[in-house]
């Protein structure tokens, strides 16, 4: 049985792997912010204007979000 890291360039390009990783990378930071200032989806909802339900989405890996909610939501001087 192969493992995931002999499989992936097969199936990707280069760059879509590293868009990828940069992805994860940067949602993976947000998300580290968010609990270390123990601030709920909900109050990040109301300090940075993205939805909770958008907030939520993006944490889970279910979609890609656009550069400008990704910059609403780091940009918060709650995540700071």
């Amino acid at each position: 049985m192969k493992t995931w890291a002999e499989v992936r360039p097969k199936l990707y390009a280069e760059d879509e792997i590293r868009e990828s990783d940069l992805r994860v990378a940067i949602i993976g930071e947000l998300i580290k912010a968010r609990t270390e200032k123990n601030i709920s989806q909900r109050e990040l909802e109301q300090l940075s204007g993205v939805k909770q339900p958008e907030i939520s989405r993006m944490e889970a890996g279910e979609t890609s979000p656009q550069l400008d909610t990704i910059l609403k939501i780091g940009d918060n001087t709650a995540l700071r």
